[in-house]
Order: structure tokens, then sequence, then C-alpha cells
């Protein structure tokens, strides 16, 4: 029986995403009656599968599915061409937010970026990364499944419903994040329900939190603790409870009350939330099997390794990433690889985003001390990459880029076959700067190969580039959808991370650091002396850098106005001819905008829309929209 539910889960996995929707569309369907789909295990286990397909923002808050060439039917919001490939699970979706962040720039790419919103913030009606209309698609399907596979004759059953419950869960914490309070909808709604029923008031956000931490509490004692891979476990019920009710918490703490409570959390109950993500944090740390992954004596690979080795002690929860690519005719990878990579590359594209130098130096040196680079000094001398940044944190190599990192295939010039060259000029030996995209010095062209296309469109370089996720090995010659890395939804270091939070902000500092400090033992950098709130926050930064959490944890700490609103730098390397090193230039406001990267305070929520609210008049827009 386990083999074949094996074998079930092997092809839904291959699948599902282009066979989505077809047991539930199928109605009236000459293969199956409603009554069989609830009590056969195998058609359960799809619906549910398609189920857990219809939840892309589970993979770096996608927003959208890319079944085929047209979208797919849960695409609620915006099914445009545009929408799907910027914003899908498959496509660019999951590399979103890096780009509206303090994180890295956006240097060019397929479709749908976010430089307006890196600019202004998202304003009135706008829809970009908008968990509305897919959410409440995928939400009736699973309260739907919930009600009716409570009727089923199927054993394990309970454990089904559980998982339908993990995945509503999921899709509200998404929303609440977003909107604060929107309608709690727990039962599918009758087309001739009344009024009240069909056009729901808005819940308050914490109602909404209240929720999800009570639903994942109760589905952590139904899960199992070993599930299959990219399915929800008990840990993974703990971890999201823990991680909603780190959110509510900080909301509580740091943020204040609107619309006569709507929005907001009272402050005197910060503490009670903390409590609750500190014994979820807890009990993942002390009765599961998963621990920090350090199985690899050097300290980079090993990093890597957390995001390229499957199934390791580390993941509590994943999107597997396995199957036929799109163009096979299935859609079950992403394109992580090609749109983050070094060159040589399809199209000679990759790089997608550019770290800042701001993020760079937020990797420490080994010894603890301080990576912000004196710029005076800095330019004051010549340099090799090893002098520049061989003492670094092992994380940052794991995690980014630069000049003269080894990468297969990479043309280096005079760093060697197999090495990123990013120089962007060279200073003959009678001190000139030749730098045009054309030119050369000694035989060596002015202008390194990875930067190539950013100096024929005129697209400023910060001189790094994404590394955490990439594998050397992947396919990067097809086409985007080819990456077979699982994405980490949930990992034990956030579990660390939020543990030590949570115990700082309930005055246990001592737990706190110990925890932080088993991460950095783990990175290979010094341990902490001692605590306190900005370290905790340095450290996630550090730690869990491209995974998604930065620009929702500005939001909710409520600095993301001080912490968004701001320029960023990058860093030009100039070769030196006659000493074979390196001159270092400072870029200043890097993005190269007419305008100051912003964050409106209105931004910690995200708009309604009129659209929506013309459609349920007893929707209530959120403030300054």
């Amino acid at each position: 029986m386990k083999t074949n539910y094996k074998l079930v889960l092997l092809a839904l996995a291959t699948t599902a995403m282009t066979s989505c929707y077809k047991v539930l569309d199928q109605v009236p369907t000459d293969r199956y009656t409603d009554a069989v789909v609830w009590n056969d295990p195998y058609l359960l286990d799809a619906h549910l599968a398609e189920l857990y397909a219809c939840t892309p923002v589970m993979v770096g808050d996608a927003i959208n599915l890319m079944n085929t060439w047209d979208g797919a039917p849960m695409n609620r919001d915006d099914n445009s061409f545009g929408t799907i490939m910027g914003f899908s699970a498959q496509m660019e979706g999951p590399v979103r937010t890096i780009e509206i962040t303090d994180e890295a720039k956006y240097n060019f790419g397929a479709q749908a970026h976010l430089l307006g919103v890196k600019e202004n913030g998202i304003q009135a009606n706008g829809t970009e990364l908008q968990w509305w209309g897919n959410a409440y698609y995928t939400i009736r399907n699973l309260n739907n499944f919930i009600e009716r596979a409570a009727e089923s004759s199927i054993s394990n059953v309970e454990e089904r419903i559980a998982e339908a419950r993990f995945l509503r869960a999921f899709c509200y914490f998404a929303m609440v994040k977003r909107y604060g309070g929107v309608p709690l909808i727990t039962k599918v709604q009758a087309l001739d329900a009344d009024s009240t029923e069909l056009y729901p008031k808005r819940n308050s956000e914490k109602e909404l939190y209240d929720f999800i931490i009570s639903e994942t509490g109760e589905i952590a004692t139904i899960l199992p603790s070993a599930a299959e891979a990219g399915r929800a476990s008990k840990w993974a019920a703990l971890a999201l409870r823990g991680r909603a009710a780190l959110y509510a918490g900080s909301i509580a703490k740091f943020g204040t009350q609107q619309l006569n409570g709507l929005l907001g959390i009272p402050a005197g109950e910060a503490e009670a939330y903390f409590q609750i993500s500190y014994d979820a944090s807890k009990a993942i740390m002390t009765e599961s099997a998963h621990g920090l992954y350090d199985d690899d004596a050097d300290k980079v690979q090993n990093f890597k390794n957390i995001f390229l080795k499957k199934d390791n002690r580390e993941a509590i929860m994943v999107k597997r990433h396995s199957g036929p690519g799109f163009q096979a005719g299935g859609s079950n990878r992403w394109s992580w690889d090609m749109v983050e990579c070094p060159r040589p590359n399809v199209w000679g594209v990759g790089n997608y985003h550019g770290p800042y130098l701001d993020m760079v130096e937020e990797f420490e040196r080994k010894d603890g001390t301080s990576g912000v680079i004196d710029r005076t000094y800095a330019k004051s001398r010549l340099w090799t990459m090893e002098e520049l940044w061989g003492d670094r944190d092992p994380r940052f190599f794991a995690s980014i880029w630069t000049n003269g990192t080894a990468w297969p295939g990479a043309v280096g010039g005079v760093l060697g076959d197999n090495t990123i060259d990013m120089h962007n000029g060279i200073i003959s030996r009678s001190g000139d700067l030749v730098d045009g995209r054309y030119d050369s010095y000694e035989g060596v062209a002015a202008v390194g190969d990875q930067l190539v296309r950013f100096k024929e469109g005129n697209t400023p370089s910060t001189g790094f580039g994404v590394m955490k996720y990439l594998d050397p090995e992947a396919d990067n010659f097809t086409w985007f959808c080819e990456s077979t890395t699982d994405y980490l939804i949930f990992r034990y270091a956030e579990i660390l991370l939020n543990y030590a939070e949570a115990a700082f902000e309930l005055g246990r500092a001592g737990e706190a650091l110990d925890a932080i400090n088993q991460i950095r033992r783990r990175a290979g950098i010094a341990e902490l002396g001692g605590i306190d709130r900005e370290k905790i926050r340095h450290e996630r930064k550090v730690e869990l850098v491209f995974e998604n959490h930065r620009y929702w944890d500005l939001r909710r700490w409520r600095t993301a106005v001080t912490e968004l609103t701001r320029t960023y730098a990058g860093l030009r390397y100039m070769y030196d001819a006659a000493t074979g090193k390196y001159r270092l230039d400072f870029i200043d406001n890097i993005d190269g905008r007419a305008k100051t990267p912003t964050f409106p305070e209105k931004n910690y929520y995200f708009p309604i829309g009129q659209g929506r609210i013309a459609a349920n008049p007893n929707l209530v827009e959120n403030p300054g929209y």
C-alpha cells in the first residue's frame, strides 16, 4: 500500500501543475462521480495534491501559477502573460520580494519587475504581490475538501483534512500579513445564501492571527511527525504557528490599532503571542528530529548544501521540484538558477538581481568584527579578491557571488577559466582608464564577461550576484523552468531565529543568545558574548537573506519606512594592468532612479482595492488609500 501511495505521489509531483483542476472541473464527468472522489484514497490524494499546487504563495510568496502558456484557471486576480511570467511560482515569482527590500537591486528580467513599487510603494488599486482572488479561490476549494472529506470512509482521512486545514491557514497567513484583517470564511458559501454570508465584513487582524494559531495548534496533534517530502507534518504546523505568533507579537508590540480595532493588536497581548511562538519553536527544537545541517567540514559548502541536498535534516517543509520541465509538458520545476546564475546562460542573461554593497557589508568578518568597508582606505590602495573578501563570514561566499568567484564555464579572462570576471575598466600602465565596451588593453577586454550585458544596456551593476540556491550542475541552457532544487518553506535555522526573537522579547536573553550562537557556530563565525534586539535582527538578515523574510520582517517590526526609504551602493572593480590587482570605486545611489527608493507608511497594509470594495460594499479600505 505504501509503495503504491508513493507512486501516486510521484505521479502527482510531475503532473499536478499541468493537470490541476481536472478532478473538480469535470462536473459532471463521465469518469468519476463526486461520491467516488471522497471515498477513493488515490483520488482524494490527487485532489489534495491539486490544492497544494494551488497554494503557490508558499514558494517565496509567489501569487500565480503557470500551468500552460495561457496561465492557470486559479489566476483570478490577473491571468495575463506578463503576470504569470513575472509572478508565478514556476517563473520569477519567488524572486519578487528580493528586489523591493534592502537586499538587492533589480537589474533586468523577463516580465513584471517592481521598480515602481521600489520607488513609490504599492498604491491604491495596485495589484503587485496581491493574494486575494487567488486566495479565496483556493480557500473555497479547501473548505469544500474539509467538509466533504469529513464524510469519507477512508481510514486516514483525518490527516488529509489536517493537511487541507494547514493549507487554509497558510493562505490566511499570507493574507493577514498583507492586508491585516480580511473576511474569515471557513465553510463553503452557498450561491443562495443571504447577503451577510455572500458579502462578509472584514474580520479583525487579531481574529485572523488567532484563527491561524488555533488551527495550527490543533492540526499539529493530528499530522504525522514524518511526512512525505512536500507535505505538511506536525513540525510544519508548529513552524507556521511559531511564525504567525511571532508576527502577531511584533504587530502588537510595534504597531498601532486602526479602524476601530480592525487593524492592529492590543499592545498588552504582545507577550502572550511571543510565548506561543517561543513554545512552538521550543517543541520543534526539543521533540523533532530536525536540526541544523552541519555535515560538511568546509563551511561554505556546508551552507550551500542546506539548499542543494534534498531531505537534509534542516528541511522541515519543502516545495519539491522534480519531474519534467515546462518545455517537456510539465511545470514542476522553477526558474531560480536561470534567473540568478552567472554567465554562461541561455540568452546570455542571469544576474537578474544585484545584491547591494550595503547588504554585502552585513556579513561580518570571521572574528565577528564589522564587515563595513572603510571607503577612504579602500580607495587608497589596490586589492586582490583574497585581501578584500578572504576573511568574511563563510555565509557570504555561499549566498553571494562576485568578481573572482569560481563558477563552471565562466569566462574569467585574466582570472582564469571557470571564474567570474566582473571588472569594469582597466587602469593602464600609464594610469589611464580604459572602459569602453569594445576596448581592450594588452589583449584584455576592458569589460569583464559578466558585465557585457550591463555595459551594452547602460545598466549599473552592484558588483554582486545571488549565489544562494544556485546549483552549479543545473541546466541553465534550456529555458526558464529547469531548476530542481527544493524550495525550503520552513527550515530549522528560522526556528532558532524565531525562538531567539521570542525569547528576547520575553526577557530570556540567555536563551536568545544560545540560539543565535548555535547558528553562528554552524556558520563558522565568532560567537557573540551578549545579545540585544538589533543583534538578533542582524543575524536574521544575514542567515535568511534572499529567502523571502526580509521584506515581511521590516513590515512587522514597523521599521520599513526607515530601512527602505534610502539609497544604496554598489562596487566597481577596475583591473590594474601593472599589478594584476583591482582598484575599487564605490557607486552611490546604484539604483539610478530619479527618486529615492521609498516605503510609504500606508504600505504596512496593502490596499483592498476599489474593485473588491465595489463587489462587496461591506469591505472597508485600509488607511491611506
